[in-house]
C-alpha cells in the first residue's frame, strides 16, 4: 500500500514562553521537529506532509528536509489541521499515518507495527495507546464490554470513574484515506471553537466500523513536549539510549549520566569516554581514545588512540596517537597529523601540523601549514592578522621555535632552522639559519655550517 504522512505543527505552543516556535528548538543538536519527519520518512511513500501555522516562516527556515508544507492559518483544532493536508495526499496514498512534531521519542518501528495492524484491519482507522498511572493528559479511552475502543474522553471532561481508567490515547493514527476525508467533514465543532480529531473514533463507532488499538510496550515514546520541563526529561530519555547503544558495542562510560552525545555522533570499540564529556554534531571517535574529562567535541574527527583531556574542539581533524590538554582549543580548520602533542593551554586555528610536532603550552598558531617533527616553545605566536588580512605562516620539518617567539605573517620559516626565546620574527627565515632579537637577525646561517665543515 502507499503511505501517506501528516505530522501536526501548527500549534501556538504558548507554554513554552518562547519566541522560538517549539517545534523548532533543539533537541540533541536538531530542531524538536525532525525527529519526527525522521520517523515519518521511513515509513512514508512519499515526503511527509508538515501542517503548519504560528511562525509557519522560521519553522519551514529551519528544518532541511524532503517534506511539503500545509497551512493552518486559524488554529481550528486537529481535525481542520488534518484537512489541511487532503489537497496533498488526496488520490495519491491509501493510508495515513498523523503524528504530532511534539512526541520525538515516536519510533519508526512503532509507525511500522501500526501500519501492520491497519493492512489486517477490515475498519477504517487503528490507533495508538499507552497504559500506566500517568495520564500526562491525554484522554481515556473506553472500552465496551467485549473490549472494543468506544470512545475517547478527554481528561478534563472526564469523570471520577472514567480518571481511574488507565489506558490513553497517544494521538498517534492510520486511517484508510478515502475514509478519513469523508469522516473529517463529519467532525462537529466542539463547544471551545475547534475541531477534534479524536472524534473520528466516536465516527467509527457509530458506523460500526471496526477500530483497532496498537498498545505499546515502552509508554516513554508518547511523550509529548509542552514545556522546557519536558523538553529537558526527553532529552535525559535520549540521551540515555544513545550511551546505551554506544556501551553495548564496545564504548566505555566511566558515569553514564555524566555524558552527553547527540544521535549523530559515532564512536569506536575500546574507547573511554570520562564525565562531562560532550560530543556533538558530525564528530567520530576512533578506537581505543581517552575522550574527557570536561572535554567539548563538536564537528570533529579524531582518529585511534587519542588522549584529549580537558580540551575544546570544533569542526577539527586529529589523526592517529595525538594528545592535547588540558585546556585546549583547536577551532575550525585545525588539522593535527599522527603523533602531534600539544600542552596545556594552546590554541590551533585554520592551520595543519605534521607529524611528530610538538607544540608548547600557551601558545597560538593560525592560518599556519606547519611541518613534520617541529618544536613550537611556549608562548609561541603566528601573527596572522595584519588589521585587514589573515595571513600565512610556514614552517618547515625539524625547526626549533623558541619560547615567546612572535612570528609577524606572511612568513615561512625553513626546515632545522631555529628561533632564538623572545624573538619577534618578521623575514622568511632559511634552511638551518638560527635568528635571534627583535627584530629577529641571523646569528649562524646555512652558509656558516658548510665553512665549518
Amino acid at each position: 500500500m502507499k503511505i501517506g504522512s501528516v505530522i501536526l505543527a501548527a500549534g501556538l505552543s504558548k507554554r513554552m514562553n518562547s519566541a522560538i516556535p517549539k517545534v523548532i528548538h533543539p533537541l540533541l543538536g536538531k530542531p524538536l521537529l525532525s525527529y519526527a519527519i525522521e520517523s515519518a520518512k521511513a515509513v512514508a511513500s512519499i515526503p511527509p506532509v508538515v501542517v503548519v501555522g504560528f511562525a509557519s516562516e522560521k519553522v519551514m527556515d529551519a528544518i532541511k528536509a524532503d517534506v511539503s508544507y500545509a497551512h493552518q492559518i486559524e488554529q481550528l483544532g486537529t481535525a481542520h489541521a488534518v484537512q489541511m493536508a487532503e489537497a496533498q495526499l488526496s488520490g495519491k496514498v491509501e493510508l495515513v499515518v498523523i503524528t504530532s512534531a511534539d512526541m520525538p521519542l515516536v519510533s519508526a518501528g512503532t509507525l511500522k507495527k501500526l501500519i501492520e495492524l491497519q493492512e489486517k484491519n477490515d475498519g477504517p482507522m487503528t490507533m495508538v495507546s499507552i497504559t500506566g498511572n500517568e495520564s500526562r493528559g491525554f484522554g481515556r479511552i473506553l472500552r465496551d464490554d467485549s473490549g472494543n475502543a468506544m470512545a475517547i474522553v478527554e481528561e478534563k471532561v472526564a469523570t471520577a470513574e472514567q480518571l481511574k481508567i488507565n489506558e490513553y490515547n497517544a494521538g498517534i493514527y492510520c486511517f484508510k484515506a478515502d475514509w478519513l476525508w469523508n469522516a473529517l467533514k463529519k467532525v462537529k465543532k466542539s463547544p471551545v471553537g475547534e475541531y477534534f480529531l479524536t472524534d473520528l473514533l466516536e465516527i467509527a463507532v457509530q458506523a460500526r466500523e471496526k477500530v483497532m488499538v496498537l498498545t505499546l510496550d515502552d509508554a516513554d515514546e508518547a511523550i509529548g513536549i509542552n514545556n522546557r520541563i519536558h523538553f529537558a526529561e526527553v532529552e535525559k530519555i535520549m540521551r540515555r539510549r544513545i550511551n546505551e547503544k554506544l556501551m553495548l558495542s564496545g564504548v566505555t562510560m566511566i558515569d553514564p549520566e555524566r555524558v552527553y552525545i547527540e544521535p549523530s555522533v559515532s564512536i569506536d570499540q575500546d574507547t573511554i569516554l570520562y564525565p562531562e564529556t560532550y560530543l556533538r554534531g558530525n564528530t567520530h571517535i576512533g578506537k581505543n581514545c581517552e575522550i574527557g574529562p570536561g572535554t567539548i567535541i563538536d564537528d570533529s574527527t579524531v582518529g585511534n588512540d587519542c588522549r584529549i583531556l580537558k580540551s575544546v574542539l570544533e569542526g577539527a581533524v586529529l589523526e592517529d596517537h595525538v594528545e592535547m590538554g588540558p585546556f585546549c582549543r583547536l577551532r575550525t580548520g585545525a588539522h593535527l597529523a599522527s603523533h602531534v602533542h600539544m600542552g596545556n593551554f594552546g590554541e590551533v586555528k585554520k592551520s595543519y601540523l605534521g607529524k611528530g610536532t610538538k607544540m608548547g603550552h600557551f601558545s597560538y598558531i593560525g592560518d599556519a601549514q606547519i611541518g613534520e617533527d617541529v618544536n613550537i616553545g611556549a608562548g609561541t605566536i603566528t601573527c596572522n592578522y595584519d588589521g585587514e588580512n589573515k595571513n600565512k605562516t610556514v614552517i618547515g620539518d625539524e625547526t626549533f621555535i623558541g619560547s615567546d617567539t612572535m612570528l609577524v605573517a606572511p612568513i615561512t620559516i625553513g626546515k632545522k632552522a631555529i628561533t632564538g626565546a623572545g624573538s619577534v620574527v618578521t623575514r622568511d627565515v632559511g634552511d638551518g639559519e638560527k635568528v635571534v632579537g627583535v627584530p629577529a637577525h641571523v646569528i649562524k646561517s646555512k652558509n656558516d655550517e658548510e665553512t665549518k665543515k
